[in-house]
């Protein structure tokens, strides 16, 4: 029981307290606001350590007397963390690249990507003065994309800032990253569509007209074409080919490919079996050799070398959109057309089946034309309208 006593111009506070004698000033000289604190510090007492007039208490209270009672009672201050920060979640998700590259989840080059979306969105949040994540709202990251949109489309190959998408599904998983360690609530990234999925665009395959004219263009390229044509390989797997990957015994080429560590194995056609020899007769390279010939002024070649040769051969045969994929579109197609099944073209392609239906085998004039000639043919149900297919099968009458 406490009671309070005045001593000098100050009151104080004498009694026991759980059997302890305290006798300390409780920094007031008014009467009622003296009472008014024993009161308070009585209840503290009654509910606990864990009562919430402990840290109004501390607010007034002299400090060595708050922590004659806060010890008595066994009270600790509670440990206020700091605001998280985009610098904290920033460190997590590299983190959890590090870990998924370690155990072969991760390409390097995903990795790479994810992290130039990374320093994309602190360069935006440095220009808005934003550093903690409670500010990073839903409003706040639709207008990281307008800016980020614009500038994409202020860069050469643009292509209508396509790759949006992808920089939405890449801050997304960095902020599912940081739910996942609590480190954030909840994800503010709304995304935008699946990424490469463009629906108006679809496959985009070369015609066989357009295939004639590169290859007469192609010039010093032709290497590089046939290589293109004839595997339907992703650019990266292009530029990472090596000789070790070519079995001239086999007539194939196996390979890991990058993107989704699927193994393909891919005949070689005759036309670029003989283009291989050859450069391969030229050159006598070693097995981790890259097969795509080195420029001489700028050494290995690099996707984006091999995505402006495409481009320039394809000005130098009048066609302007000519990059490294739309061969790939192309090779599938092509395989669709002369009868390949998409189980085939899949294996071929190292994807799924499904995604070749989806991207391949659909609004593609080759293969809608293939159809066309399956019906004007005279083969099909018609062929057996002479022949008696039998009654249907009559069911049996309930006995009466």
């Amino acid at each position: 029981m406490l009671t309070i006593r005045k001593r000098g111009r100050v009151f104080w506070c004498d009694g026991l307290v759980q059997g302890i004698r305290i006798r300390r000033p409780l920094g007031t000289r008014n009467h009622d606001a003296a009472h008014r604190i024993i009161g308070k510090i009585d209840r503290a007492f009654a509910e606990g350590a864990e009562s919430g007039l402990w840290p109004e208490l501390q607010r007034f209270l002299p400090e060595p007397t708050f922590r004659v009672f806060a010890e008595v009672a066994g009270y600790k201050e509670p440990v206020v963390k700091p605001e998280p920060t985009w610098a904290d979640l920033s460190a997590a998700f590299e983190n959890e690249l590090h870990r998924r590259v370690a155990l072969d989840k991760l390409r390097d080059s995903t990795a790479k990507r994810y992290r130039h979306t990374t320093h994309e969105f602190k360069t935006f949040l440095e220009e808005r003065k934003i550093t903690l994540l409670k500010d990073i709202t839903k409003p706040f990251v639709e207008s990281f994309k307008v800016w980020r949109a614009s500038r994409i489309r202020t860069r050469n190959f643009s292509r209508g800032a396509t790759s949006l998408a992808l920089d939405a599904a890449i801050l997304h998983r960095i902020f599912a990253v940081g739910v996942e360690y609590e480190i954030v609530e909840k994800n503010p990234v709304r995304m935008e569509g699946r990424p490469g999925d463009v629906p108006e665009r679809g496959a985009q395959p070369f015609s066989g007209a357009q295939l004639d004219r590169l290859k007469q263009a192609a010039g010093p390229d032709l290497f590089m074409f046939l290589l293109l044509r004839w595997t339907g390989m992703r650019g990266s797997d292009i530029v990472g080919l090596t000789w070790g990957d070519v079995h001239f015994d086999r007539r194939e080429i196996e390979r890991i490919t990058q993107k989704r560590r699927k193994p393909v194995i891919i005949p070689i056609h005759t036309e670029l079996l003989f283009a291989l020899e050859t450069e391969y007769e030229r050159r006598s390279p070693a097995s981790d050799g890259q097969v795509l010939p080195q420029a001489r002024e700028r050494g290995r070649m690099t996707r984006p070398r091999l995505y402006q040769r495409c481009k320039a051969m394809g000005r130098r045969a009048g066609i302007e959109d000519a990059h490294p994929h739309r061969f790939r579109d192309t090779f599938a197609v092509d395989m669709l057309a002369r009868g390949a099944t998409p189980y085939d073209v899949a294996k071929l392609l190292g994807d799924e089946i499904a995604t070749v239906e989806k991207h391949y085998a659909p609004f593609v004039r080759e293969l809608r034309e293939r159809v066309r000639r399956l019906m004007e043919s005279n083969a099909g149900i018609s062929a057996y309208a002479g022949e008696d297919s039998g009654a249907p099968p009559q069911r049996n009458k309930p006995v009466q």
